[in-house]
């Protein structure tokens, strides 16, 4: 495995503009590392301040989907999209979130036959449907999910994550990100 975190180099926590270094560096102090895409991303900071922006926006609201379930459609997505960082990290999220050790894994490595309940299927199932084939997504994919029982502001939420994470998946793509190693165990085991 190599060391190289992206192939664009990184940058530093204490080389961030101070309003990036304040913002990362709480998420650090929360997980206990900063996580490679912030490094990766920020020799563009503005770039990296709308990056967390709207991924704040979506990630971490309390109205439509849970948490757990915003992180259940990012490993979806990531999944569809071959994105390891992506799977990696978030599916350390959604471990954690669903307090699941398997579910990451199973819903990245083949959704359709995740043991997920009828909602996180529904749920899934929308995320796929514009992740894997989004010229065919249609009205049929939305009359689905509302027969499965979410509601217009879930198949929103649905929709705009798996659109932010096509995109952060591509940028991971492009960085060849490394995922820090801490994700690989966060949520498997129980914390001392």
């Amino acid at each position: 495995m190599t060391d190289t975190v992206s192939r664009f180099g990184t940058v530093e926590l204490p080389d961030l503009p101070e309003d990036l270094r304040a913002r990362i560096g709480a998420i650090a102090e929360k997980s206990g590392f900063v996580p490679n895409v912030f490094l990766g991303l920020g020799h563009r900071p503005a770039e990296l301040r709308a990056f967390l922006d709207y991924h704040d926006a979506l990630m971490d609201s309390d109205d439509g989907l849970s948490k757990a379930e915003r992180e259940l459609v990012v490993v979806a997505t990531s999944g569809a999209n071959h994105c390891t960082y992506c799977v990696v990290a978030h599916g350390a999220i959604l471990r954690i979130r669903t307090k699941d050790p398997h579910i990451a894994d199973h819903v990245a490595a083949n959704p359709w036959s995740a043991p997920l309940t009828d909602r996180q299927r529904a749920i899934v199932d929308l995320a796929l449907a514009l992740s894997v084939d989004s010229a065919s997504f249609g009205d049929h994919d939305i009359a689905l999910a509302h027969e499965a029982g979410l509601a217009d502001q879930e198949i929103w939420d649905i929709g705009a994550i798996t659109a932010f994470f096509a995109m952060s998946n591509r940028l991971a793509h492009l960085m060849s990100l490394r995922p820090n190693n801490e994700f690989y165990l966060m949520g498997r085991t129980p914390r001392p």
